[in-house]
């Protein structure tokens, strides 16, 4: 993806978004125009009852011509499915994708993806029902939940004139609930020359936290990948497989 670190911080614990997205597929199912994206809902969401172990998980990552979903472009999608115990890399599946508007030298820069590998490359629509098919019934993990959900969701408004929501597990905000803290109050700012230097929650540094090999990041199927793997291991160290779901989703 590009850089979410370039993004606003994810919320800090204690203030993850409470859905219960089992009722909010079904009213989304009957609203959806696209029969894509009627299908997509039909299929439902898992509870947030569900022990983690028993959760179907799908690793999602985008890669995008900038980082304004109002005006960039998505030009590629990994999708690697996954538990707790296993990921199963060689199901993987990888979409480069015409962006709608300009591909500049700095995207091209950042994560390698060039105008002539995107000359031929289907636009987002022709891919639509392959992707959601895959995505159906399944929990998202990604680093950063606004570059996931935000590109696809304008990214399908702009080609159908609706939206599209789903619950994900969000790796980033997993690591900004131990390592970022509301700032300390002013009287307190009074008695230091400065505030302690910010853990970073980057993919890369996050993983480094828990010994996992360094990938090349920004393809969308590698980072995918290493969302996946950051997961489990985040979920060893601090949570288990018997914790229910809505204490990570949103």
């Amino acid at each position: 993806m590009l850089h979410a670190g370039l993004l606003r911080d994810p919320k800090p614990v204690g203030t993850a978004d409470v859905v219960d997205w089992s009722a909010r597929f079904t009213a989304l199912r009957q609203s959806a125009r696209d029969s894509r994206l009627h299908a997509f809902y039909a299929a439902g969401a898992v509870s947030g009852d569900t022990p983690l172990q028993d959760v179907p998980l799908l690793a999602l990552d985008v890669e995008t011509t900038g980082l304004n979903p109002a005006t960039d472009g998505i030009v590629s999608v990994g999708l690697v499915p996954m538990s707790l115990d296993r990921i199963r890399a060689s199901q993987g599946r990888h979409w480069l994708l015409k962006p709608r508007v300009p591909l500049v030298d700095e995207a091209i820069t950042f994560h390698g993806i060039t105008h002539q590998q995107l000359r031929q490359a289907p636009d987002l629509d022709d891919v639509l029902g392959e992707l959601l098919s895959v995505m159906a019934g399944q929990v998202m993990v990604v680093h950063c939940r606004d570059i996931e959900r935000q590109f696809l969701d304008q990214g399908l408004r702009r080609r159908l004139g609706e939206g599209i929501e789903f619950p994900v597990i969000d790796t980033m905000e997993l690591e900004a609930r131990l390592h970022r803290r509301p700032p300390p109050p002013w009287w307190r700012r009074l008695w230091r020359s400065k505030p302690p230097p910010q853990v970073s929650i980057r993919l890369a540094a996050s993983r480094m936290r828990y010994g996992l090999p360094r990938y090349r990041l920004h393809h969308a199927l590698s980072d995918a990948l290493a969302s996946a793997e950051l997961l489990q291991a985040q979920v060893a160290h601090r949570f288990g497989p018997q914790t229910p779901l809505r204490d990570l989703w949103h």
